[in-house]
């Protein structure tokens, strides 16, 4: 059972930092947005990451609001 939570809390500090990376790497295709026309990786990558995060979004609220 201990080891239950012990891994929950794991689970839950990957998520936050894999959102907290994704943030900084949005601003950063923000920034080379501003200098230069983005390639389409990059353009790929701006756009998944603002869906990526509209999504989490979604199920976080619906994950708090249905517990």
């Amino acid at each position: 059972m201990n080891g239950e939570i012990v891994l929950e809390n794991l689970h839950q500090l990957s998520i936050l930092l894999l959102v907290i990376c994704s943030f900084f790497y949005w601003r950063h295709l923000k920034n080379i947005k501003r200098e230069r026309k983005l390639s389409a990786f990059e353009y790929i990558m701006y756009i998944m990451t603002q869906v990526a995060y509209v999504v989490w979004a979604a199920t976080f609220l619906l994950l708090m609001l249905g517990t």
